[in-house]
């Protein structure tokens, strides 16, 4: 991704609940640093798809626009995040020839290329292509070949593909409101690259990331990602639970849940009386006492059925054991009490909530899980992990003559 002319990065985090605009310049030590934030509540968002273009274009440019006001800057191009396209993850592998040359950018280039072409799908997008291993001769747990000799190149990449449609979506919003698109990364991913240390993205971890419609499943091992997939539920699902079990409004609902909901029943819900205003009720009849235990029961199943399913969905990727037993948990819902605890008990895992990292400039009310995917989305654009999809833009974007320079190393 170019990060504009004036270095700036301004990652858009487009989500059910919340729109949230960073914008961040480069520290000239490796990272950098947030020097506008803006935050809206989501509007025509349904769980991570568009619904009302109107309603969504409004605001991502009140989003923006409070974040140039924050950075006094102009932003003309975002980095944005893909969150209920219908992601899929499968992995390929290719080996070609090198007659025994040292390997250069071209040969890596020309298997990745053969790698993605495997991958296509109709009405699908490839969103990212991440080498997960590169052998040589043979010889696996190479991370990057260039410079090193043999005969035959090999390499083993995920392919994250989404529907072409809601990313058009999604793209179309963006542009209404004058932006352009400079790169999409999934949500789960990025979330991964805001919250995970070194040791764990190579020992194995999986990175949920529950958002307010829906839940991001990611898993990385060995430096890289090597799965990723959404669930539909999120937080908003817990919500309307409450909404409909409690007959009491949306509003109401979700005010319940964040001050008094909690996915862990506690010896004391049963005596705690919560008021419950109820749906076109007046005078006396209008709040209703009902113990926090009612509650409690509404939120546990639902949260006990995203565990499950993210279960069920590792163990039938075949990736179950490389995600270790470490879990980290971000976004605005993993926020409820006691979601951690059951997850860790669901799963049979060792979790954490997960923050951003080394970002900074953060004001205290944006270092929290629901800001993972827009500092996530800073991290890609600054570290450009190796993406094949992003190694594929920029080399279309170097024109005849470094297509021809290319064909000249290679048969010469």
């Amino acid at each position: 991704m170019s990060v504009g002319r004036n270095s700036l990065v301004a990652a858009l985090d487009i989500g059910t609940t919340k729109v949230c605009c960073f914008v961040a310049k480069p520290d000239g030590q490796g990272g950098s640093r947030v020097v506008g934030i803006g935050h809206q509540v989501s509007r025509g968002i349904k769980a991570g798809a568009v619904v009302d273009f109107d309603l969504a274009e409004s605001a991502v440019r009140n989003a923006v626009e409070a974040a140039e006001r924050m950075a006094e800057e102009r932003v003309e191009q975002v980095i944005v995040n893909v969150t209920g396209a219908q992601a899929q993850a499968q992995t390929v592998g290719v080996e070609v020839a090198i007659a025994g040359h040292q390997i250069g950018d071209a040969d890596l280039q020309r298997v990745l290329d053969q790698t993605q072409a495997h991958g296509a799908q109709p009405e699908r997008r490839l969103l990212h292509a991440v080498p997960t291993d590169f052998t040589i001769d043979g010889n696996r747990g190479i991370r990057d070949p260039r410079g090193m000799f043999g005969a035959n190149l090999g390499v083993m990449l995920n392919l994250v593909s989404v529907a072409d449609g809601p990313l058009r979506n999604l793209e179309l919003v963006v542009q209404r409101c004058h932006l352009e698109v400079a790169d999409r990364v999934l949500s789960a991913y990025a979330s991964g690259l805001a919250t995970l240390v070194e040791d764990e993205t190579d020992l194995g971890v999986t990175v949920l990331d529950m958002g307010g419609g829906t839940t991001g499943l990611s898993v990385f091992y060995g430096g890289s990602l090597v799965f990723a997939d959404v669930i539909p539920v999120g937080g908003q699902h817990v919500t309307n639970d409450i909404a409909r079990g409690l007959a009491t409004p949306v509003a109401q609902a979700e005010r319940l849940k964040t001050l008094y909901g909690s996915a862990i029943p506690s010896p004391s819900d049963e005596r705690e009386m919560l008021a419950v205003p109820q749906i076109g009720e007046q005078g006396a009849d209008a709040v209703q006492q009902v113990p926090r235990s009612m509650l409690v029961g509404i939120i546990q199943p639902r949260i006990e059925e995203t565990y499950e399913m993210v279960r069920e969905r590792l163990e039938a990727s075949g990736h179950a054991r490389i995600a270790g037993r470490r879990l980290v948990l971000t976004g605005g819902a993993s926020q409820l009490t006691g979601a951690r605890e059951l997850a860790a008990r669901v799963l049979d895992k060792q979790a954490r909530t997960g923050r951003p990292l080394r970002l900074q400039g953060l004001a205290e009310a944006t270092q929290g899980p629901a800001f993972a995917t827009a500092a996530g989305l800073v991290a890609y654009s600054l570290a450009r992990p190796f993406d094949v999809v992003g190694r594929t833009q920029a080399r279309a974007a170097s024109g005849r003559f470094g297509r021809f320079g290319r064909w000249l190393k290679e048969n010469f």
